[in-house]
């Protein structure tokens, strides 16, 4: 097995010269060790199977999902594929919406731990996945925004961040995506395995109490845009059929990139759920959760047209 680091600053690393379907102990601990240092990981050339990339993703806990199309298709019964989803279709808005800059999950009461993804068919051009590493955004922080930020919060939400960023208001429903539950997260997480602070922010994060909208809103995307505006700290991984991309939603931002979406994107998609003691915000039924909600309300009255 080679690891080869991609960059300059321990952020990704390719690894080479081993069988995922077929990992002893040894080679599972030295490959975990690797995902915690370099953040993600990329395995050119895999092809894993739905069962196979099931079983890799368990050997880092319990699944939040694993081998699902996150497509502009379906399999079908006797493994062909459906027609491509029109962009309108509550799918395309959803992967429309992975367009911009997030982390996994953080929209549930337990986030996620790591995530990984395999190409099975891809797009001429684009539909690119790309990666921002958060433990160089904070640690490049000037210190008067790190003491700023310190001890802030904000709510995560998919409803909030389909209406900001596509004008998106999915019909609500408990068990969706769109569950009308928002769950608030330090701005600054210190990762449960290495002890690295890191940013915790992105796409679904709104609402820090104690601010005002616009200076939550103006603070949100600064931090965001900080992260992504240094090269060294973002990675675009151009896939190639068989490619399979492991990263950990901890620590880093991702996104999907554009593409023309009357051509087949497919990639088959495993999440990890987050350990208890370090990723959840609290469940639906405890009463931190009504704060969530009320402040979710608010702002998607206010994104539809209502009073600032």
């Amino acid at each position: 097995m080679h690891i080869e680091p991609i960059g300059t600053q321990d952020f990704g690393a390719s690894v080479s010269g081993v069988v995922l379907s077929a990992l002893t102990e040894t080679d599972f601990a030295a490959l975990n060790a690797a995902f915690l240092k370099f953040g993600f990981l990329v395995f050119p050339g895999q092809s894993l199977s739905e069962a196979e990339q099931i079983s890799f993703g368990a050997r880092f806990g319990a699944l939040e999902f694993g081998a699902v199309p996150l497509a502009n298709q379906v399999k079908l019964e006797g493994g062909d594929y459906s027609e491509i989803f029109p962009v309108a279709s509550l799918r395309m808005q959803t992967n429309l919406g992975n367009e911009a800059w997030h982390t996994d999950s953080t929209y549930w009461p337990v986030s996620s731990k790591c995530a990984m993804l395999t190409a099975v068919k891809v797009p001429d051009e684009g539909g690119e996945t790309e990666l921002a590493d958060l433990r160089a955004g904070y640690r490049d922080l000037p210190e008067t925004m790190k003491a700023r930020i310190s001890g802030l919060s904000a709510y995560h939400s998919t409803q909030y961040s389909q209406a900001n960023d596509l004008g998106h208001y999915p019909e609500q429903r408990p068990g969706s995506l769109y569950h009308g539950e928002a769950y608030l997260r330090p701005l600054v997480k210190v990762h449960p395995e290495t002890g690295v602070p890191n940013l915790f922010v992105g796409r679904h994060a709104f609402g820090i109490p104690g601010l005002s909208r616009l200076e939550s809103r103006a603070l949100l995307s600064e931090l965001v845009n900080w992260v992504v505006s240094d090269p060294a700290r973002v990675y675009q991984h151009q896939w190639r059929v068989g490619d399979t991309l492991l990263w950990d939603n901890r620590a880093l931002l991702h996104r999907a990139r554009p593409y023309d979406y009357a051509e087949p994107r497919v990639l088959i998609g495993t999440r990890v759920a987050g350990e208890v003691p370090s990723e959840l915000a609290y469940y639906p039924e405890d009463r931190e959760a009504e704060a969530g909600r009320q402040a979710l309300q608010l702002e998607l009255a206010v994104l539809s047209g209502g009073p600032q």
